[in-house]
C-alpha cells in the first residue's frame, strides 16, 4: 500500500545511511588515533587488560631506570675494587723485595706509603653519584628489579649483593713498615690476606653487575612483549581500516541515491490524481 505519511522505503534507506555514517565515524577514529579499542565502549575486556599491562610496562621502564644508577654505581665500585686489588698486588710484591737484608728498605717503605696513599684515592673516587659501595662496613643492598602478579597479587621482586670494605685493606697496608724491627714474613702474610680480600671484593662486585645488566636484559625483553601484546590488543590494523574507508564511502553514495530514490515515491501519487 502507499502512503503519503509513511514512506517505508525512505525510512530504510535512512536507517542504512545512519548505520553507514555511524561506520564511517568509527572508521575515521581508528585512522586519526590508530587505536581500535581507544576505550572501554570499544571492548571493555582488552581496555582493561591493556592499561593493566600498561601500566605495569611503565613500572618495568623506570624500574629499569632504577637499576641504571645502581648497576653504574656498582660498576664504579668494581672498578675500584679491582685497581686496588692491583695496587694491592704491587704492594706484596715490593714487600715481598723486603725480604732480602741486601735491600734498602727505607727506599722499599717509601714505594710502599706511595701505593697505600694510591690506594686511599681510588677508594674515595670509587663513588656514582654519591653513593659509596666501597668504605665502611660491608652491608647487604636490596635492589628492587621488578614487579610481580604471581598468584593474582602484587609484589615486588629484589635481588641482594653486599658492599664492600676497601678501607679496611688500605688500613691493613698503612700498618706495615718493612722499616721496623720484627718479622718481615709476617708482613708478607698480612699482605697476602689483604689481597685476597681485595680479589673477593672485586669478585662480590662484578657477581652483582652482571646479576644487574642480566636483569635489565630480562626487562628490556619483557617490555617489548607487553608493548607488543597491548598493540595486538588495541592497535588499528591500517591496512584495513584503510580498505573499509573505502568500502564504506562507496556505501554511503549508495545509500544517498537510495534515500534520494525512497524521497522521490510520493511523488508519483500525485499522477493518480491528474
Amino acid at each position: 500500500m502507499a502512503s503519503i505519511l509513511t514512506n517505508n522505503s525512505a525510512m530504510n534507506a535512512l536507517k542504512t545511511m545512519r548505520s553507514v555514517n555511524s561506520q564511517m565515524q568509527e572508521n575515521q577514529d581508528r585512522i586519526s588515533t590508530g587505536l581500535k579499542v581507544s576505550s572501554g565502549k570499544d571492548n571493555a575486556a582488552y581496555f582493561s587488560i591493556s592499561k593493566t599491562m600498561g601500566g605495569d610496562s611503565g613500572m618495568f621502564k623506570s624500574i629499569d631506570e632504577g637499576l641504571t644508577l645502581t648497576q653504574n654505581s656498582v660498576k664504579t665500585a668494581r672498578v675500584g675494587a679491582e685497581n686496588v686489588e692491583d695496587l694491592t698486588r704491587q704492594f706484596s710484591e715490593r714487600v715481598a723485595f723486603a725480604q732480602s737484608d741486601a735491600v734498602d728498605r727505607a727506599e722499599v717503605q717509601k714505594e710502599l706509603d706511595e701505593l697505600a696513599a694510591r690506594v686511599q684515592t681510588t677508594i674515595d673516587q670509587s663513588t656514582f653519584n654519591g653513593n659509596d659501595l666501597v668504605s665502611g662496613a660491608a652491608s647487604t643492598q636490596t635492589v628492587i628489579t621488578g614487579i610481580s602478579r604471581a598468584g593474582g597479587s602484587f609484589g615486588t621482586t629484589s635481588i641482594t649483593f653486599s658492599s664492600v670494605n676497601l678501607q679496611a685493606i688500605q688500613s691493613t697496608l698503612a700498618n706495615i713498615n718493612v722499616n721496623t724491627t720484627g718479622s718481615l714474613s709476617a708482613a708478607l702474610d698480612t699482605v697476602e690476606g689483604a689481597l685476597n680480600d681485595a680479589i673477593d671484593a672485586a669478585t662480590s662486585l662484578g657477581v652483582a653487575e652482571k646479576s644487574i645488566e642480566t636483569q635489565k636484559d630480562f626487562l628490556k625483553n619483557l617490555t617489548d612483549t607487553l608493548d607488543s601484546g597491548i598493540g595486538s590488543m588495541v592497535d588499528a590494523d591500517m591496512e584495513e581500516e584503510a580498505a573499509r574507508s573505502q568500502s564504506l564511502q562507496v556505501q554511503q553514495q549508495l545509500a544517498t541515491q537510495s534515500l534520494s530514490m525512497a524521497n522521490q515515491q510520493p511523488q508519483s501519487l500525485l499522477s493518480l490524481f491528474g
